[in-house]
């Protein structure tokens, strides 16, 4: 098995709408995405996913996010947009995108700044 990390950052304004005590205050994160992406086999010209096309799939989500009020968001609509709800966002749209070839979305990890972070893992296929 091979597996490759790709590495998206964007600024988001957010605020959890159901939390302990209430909705909590708007406030922003410095995000990073990192994705890891694993193939059994290599593809042409022997890698297992092309830095770059993994890295622009990745970037263009992150795109359609940054600077952004994430609770405004169509795929956040009624839910929390907590750090597992956003790294399985990134999962399932880089699953969908078509740019991973053979390979598939390993595991997805999203960090609100330096400290926190949270790992979405989808289903095998």
């Amino acid at each position: 098995m091979y597996r490759i990390t790709v590495t998206a950052r964007f600024e988001a304004a957010h605020n959890l709408i159901d939390y302990a005590g209430g909705p909590e205050p708007l406030h922003g994160h410095s995000y990073r995405v990192d994705a890891v992406l694993e193939s059994e086999k290599l593809q042409q010209h022997d890698l297992a996913v092309d830095f770059v096309s993994g890295r622009n799939a990745l970037d263009a989500i992150a795109k359609e996010l940054d600077y952004s009020y994430l609770n405004e968001h169509p795929a956040f609509a009624g839910r929390n947009t907590s750090a597992e709800n956003l790294a399985r966002h990134f999962a399932e749209r880089l699953d969908a995108s078509g740019a991973l070839g053979w390979s598939r979305v390993a595991e997805v990890t999203v960090w609100e700044g330096p400290e926190n972070r949270a790992t979405y893992v989808p289903p095998p296929r």
